[in-house]
């Protein structure tokens, strides 16, 4: 399996081989450092530890400085990346060539926060009538607190914070490869991926 840390700068629309108009999500592949690397002998399993974007000194600890070696700067975000067929060595740095010729990948991410939301919009709930008179419009309804079981049950369907969480989207087809500025372009976009860090991999 190959793997690297990207960031998502954008989307566009392109021309595919039919002459359609397709939208596509724009990734950018800033150079990933091997901070370390796993083996079976000594961590049970084998693995590659890569880095980007450099943190300053001033903001991190000692334990956290500790982990990366002494000629490699630590970085804000790191990722191991597990079975890697590539072989690469400590302070080697990693670009989007390393899926060039790749078809599909699989993308991990953090989806958008969309805040506080009720439950007609957080899970789709149909809501009340809209016409005069009604006092039920965008309510949860009943939760069932009675007399009997008088509690609500967990993970009834309630009102809270949305978005913010972890998704994966399988099987998106790379559209173009630009390795002069570290890019490459998925077909099928996933708008629900915000412009923070997410993995990028071959199926």
């Amino acid at each position: 399996m190959l793997g690297l840390l990207a960031k998502k700068v954008g989307m566009t629309q392109v021309f595919n081989e039919t002459g359609n108009l397709v939208p596509v999500t724009v990734i950018r592949v800033d150079p990933n450092i091997v901070i370390a690397l796993k083996t079976e002998e000594k961590d049970g399993y084998k693995a590659v530890v890569v880095g980007i974007d450099d943190v300053k000194a001033h903001r991190i600890n000692k334990p956290y400085t500790g982990q990366f070696p002494e000629n490699i700067s630590p970085k804000k975000k790191i990722k191991e990346l597990r079975d890697f067929e590539k072989e690469v060595a400590v302070g080697d740095s990693l670009g989007v060539e390393v899926l060039e010729g790749i078809r599909y990948v699989d993308v991990a991410g953090i989806s958008k926060g969309k805040g506080f939301q009720g439950v007609v919009k957080r899970y789709g709930f149909g809501g009340g009538r809209k016409t005069h008179g009604s006092k039920f419009h965008r309510e949860p309804g009943s939760t069932g607190q009675n007399t009997y079981p008088h509690r609500t049950f967990k993970n009834k369907k309630m009102p809270g914070r949305m978005g913010r969480e972890n998704v994966t989207v399988l099987s998106l087809k790379v559209k173009n490869w630009i390795p002069k500025n570290s890019l490459f372009l998925c077909g099928v976009p996933f708008p629900v991926i915000t412009k923070d860090l997410f993995w990028s991999g071959q199926r």
